[in-house]
């Protein structure tokens, strides 16, 4: 059985999903894992509730190569940390991380509040394989919202949070069975 890592900074809605889908037998994985570089992390908090290894790896004040040492392979689930390149270098094309907007579009914060100031009629979510920039490794899979007209940041996050569960745990599936190639920078599916 294929282990998994996860590392979250704050409420832990897609590590839950992750977590939720392990359970039910839809991702061929265990959860090994659940790490927070913030104590007061909800979803550490959530970790502990569902009886998941929990571990509290502080990084104020490490430069990112000493925190990065510490940690093993991990997903990426609303951490909100950049990743040194070294720890990128250790683990390449086996660190997956979720985006809020369909990249290379509305990278870093604010995904949400920046589609509706560009006035997009699409924007959704990004599983992408982790790199040194931000944001900018190749894709796996995306899923497309479309944008209301009385959308606010807000309502707008609510509907891609759901399909940001959907396709986080699609994308963890096709990594762990072996289900994808690259050609450069895509990211295809085995035939």
């Amino acid at each position: 059985m294929k282990k998994l890592g996860i590392l979250l900074s704050g409420r832990g809605s897609n590590f839950e999903a992750i977590a939720r889908n392990v359970q039910a037998g839809k991702l061929p994985a265990e959860i090994a894992v659940v790490i927070s570089n913030k104590p007061e992390a909800g979803g550490l908090a959530l970790a502990k509730e569902m009886g998941l290894a929990t571990r509290i790896i502080p990084s104020k004040g490490k430069e990112r190569e000493a925190f990065d040492r510490e940690v093993d392979l991990v997903c990426l689930a609303g951490f909100m940390r950049i990743l040194s390149p070294y720890f990128i270098w250790e683990f390449p094309r086996r660190i997956l991380n979720i985006h809020p907007a369909l990249l290379p579009s509305f990278p870093g914060e604010d995904a949400q509040r920046k589609a509706l100031q560009h006035g997009v009629k699409y924007t959704g979510c990004t599983v992408h394989f982790v790199d040194e920039g931000m944001d900018t490794g190749p894709i796996v899979c995306q899923a497309v919202i479309p944008v209301q007209e009385d959308d606010t940041a807000e309502t707008l996050a609510a509907r891609i949070l759901k399909e940001e569960h959907r396709i986080y745990s699609e994308a963890i599936c096709l990594v762990l069975e072996d289900k994808l190639r690259f050609e450069g920078r895509r990211v295809l599916r085995k035939d």
